[in-house]
């Protein structure tokens, strides 16, 4: 049983820490306060959901034989990897480019600079209208993956991101899915957000095969801790 509790610890601590946010002045308007109920909902459906599936595991794993328990283990770590990043993955999606905006739209204004609450903020919304995976400039963005300023460069899990353009490629569930995002970041806040700042958000039609790396750093989970079987006393 302890094969199947570490793996179950493993991905609640993973998303407790993915929900986990420092306590702050709430400064957000209507329209964002909107925005963030639906994307909490659409979490908390999401998190009821892979809670069903880890209790029908664990229910698998108690009522198997021995050779089928290793078999739901195997399934079982092979879905957390693809869960964590850690495993290339290919299917259907589309493909988003920031970039400049033309000279002549500038009109003497300076060049448009991605900031992390535009990036933060893009993603969001991608997480939000059926992204599964996401890459940037083909690395990929995790649970655990920071994406912030440091010395005025932006960086992704270190990776800088100050170059334009900057590709995004997103994988949907399906083609269907990849057909509704593409129509949707069309029109969407973002690419709005994106203009504001002299910069344009190019998305491409929906394609049949993207491919995404698999994540190339550690992650390191903060929530959980090895559990000592024989403390207590065994005799």
């Amino acid at each position: 049983m302890t094969g199947i509790t570490l793996i179950v610890g493993f991905m609640i601590a993973v998303q407790f820490q993915t929900i986990k946010e420092p306590v702050v002045r709430d400064t957000r308007d209507t329209w964002e306060l909107r925005e963030d109920l639906i994307h909490e909902k659409k979490l908390e459906l999401q998190l009821i959901n892979e809670i069903r599936s880890i209790n029908a595991k664990v229910e698998e794993y108690e009522n198997n034989t021995s050779q089928s328990k290793e078999k739901v283990l195997k399934d079982t770590l092979a879905e957390l990897k693809q869960e964590a990043g850690a495993t290339e993955v290919t299917g259907s999606g589309i493909i988003i480019k920031i970039e400049p905006v033309s000279k002549e739209i500038l009109l003497g204004e300076d060049p448009g600079v991605v900031t992390s609450e535009l990036m933060q903020r893009l993603v969001n919304e991608l997480n939000l209208y059926g992204a599964e995976e996401i890459a940037i400039n083909d690395n990929r963005y995790v649970n655990t993956t920071v994406i912030r300023e440091v010395n005025n460069v932006l960086k992704m899990d270190g990776n800088s991101l100050n170059q334009l353009p900057i590709e995004i490629k997103v994988i949907a569930k399906d083609s269907n899915t990849a057909e509704k995002l593409f129509n949707y970041m069309k029109v969407s806040k973002s690419a709005d957000e994106f203009f504001l700042s002299n910069l344009l958000l190019n998305v491409e039609q929906p394609k049949e095969s993207i491919k995404i790396p698999a994540y190339s750093d550690t992650i390191n989970v903060h929530y959980m801790e090895q559990v000592n079987t024989n403390k207590g006393g065994d005799s």
